[in-house]
């Protein structure tokens, strides 16, 4: 039995497999950035019931934040003490996207989720990038990034009114509660992102459209544009916030003559595909 699972700092989805049959989790999203290795053990044992842990004989995580030896050792600690007998891979979020979308095919694969990023896969290897920065220095387009927008237009009165008032009835937060949840409390970025089902909610609004596509146009420029072949190779994407905005996605990528791939919420069933193919010779 291995244990295959995709961490965003939101949701983590998990799938344990035999090659032959499948036990489906989900859980919080474990980031090393956010978590410390107590903290991810106690998460494991909340929210996973009923499966035997010393049967797993290899567990692949794939989750944000696992961008350092550092880091990436807190997570592979924390799961090496709860499936004591399992062999421990632990790698970023990213790489699970390129396994999911590329394959062994040349390509850009993208995040947009909760966070951001994207990397250029030659059909062997990943090249190295400058992205990664976060949602305070960064995440452009990502949900973090558009709860940002909507709370500080939000505060400031520049939402349109009806937009507002809907926000205001819906949430009911105050400025005290916004800065606390954004500065005192952690996971700030997962809550700025909780916010973003509003935005589908009322993705015909003009604000909201406008946002979004400025969102994406800056994730374009910043994290698709630098790559030279980036109009040569296909662009592929996963998270919640390119699959629930994908139209106003393929505008921006249209109007920069780019080739959309792969566009899905999550990774999680490609990755099973792949990985099971290499662990049991099989089609999963």
């Amino acid at each position: 039995m291995i244990l295959i699972i995709d961490s965003g700092s939101t949701k983590a989805d998990w799938i344990f497999t035999d090659g032959k049959t499948k036990k489906l989790f989900t859980s919080p999203g474990m980031n090393p950035y956010f978590l410390k290795e107590d903290e991810i053990v106690r998460m494991i044992k909340k929210n996973i019931t009923g499966i035997n842990f010393k049967s797993i004989a290899k567990v692949y995580f794939y989750g944000a934040g696992c961008s350092s030896k550092e880091l990436n050792d807190v997570v592979s600690r924390a799961f090496k003490r709860v499936f004591t007998a399992a062999k421990v891979t632990i790698d970023h979020d990213i790489l699970g996207a390129v396994l999911a979308t590329c394959g062994k095919e040349e390509g850009i694969s993208c995040i947009i989720g909760t966070g951001c990023n994207s990397v250029y896969f030659d059909g062997k290897k990943i090249e190295k990038n400058n992205y990664g920065l976060g949602y305070i220095l960064a995440d452009e387009g990502s949900g973090s990034w558009l709860g940002k927008k909507l709370v500080t237009h939000y505060l400031y009165g520049l939402l349109p009114e009806k937009l507002s008032e809907q926000f205001k009835k819906k949430y009911r937060l105050t400025k005290d509660k916004i800065v606390t949840n954004v500065y005192n409390k952690p996971l700030a970025n997962s809550w700025l992102a909780s916010l973003a089902p509003f935005l589908v909610e009322n993705k015909d609004n003009f604000w909201v459209k406008n946002t979004v596509l400025t969102g994406f146009e800056e994730f374009v420029k910043l994290y698709i544009m630098n790559y030279p072949k980036y109009q040569k190779v296909p662009v592929h994407f996963v998270g919640s916030i390119s699959y629930l905005f994908v139209d106003l996605l393929d505008e921006i990528l249209e109007a920069q003559n780019i080739t959309k791939g792969i566009v899905i919420k999550k990774p999680i069933d490609g990755l099973v595909s792949y990985i099971s193919k290499k662990e049991f010779s099989t089609k999963y």
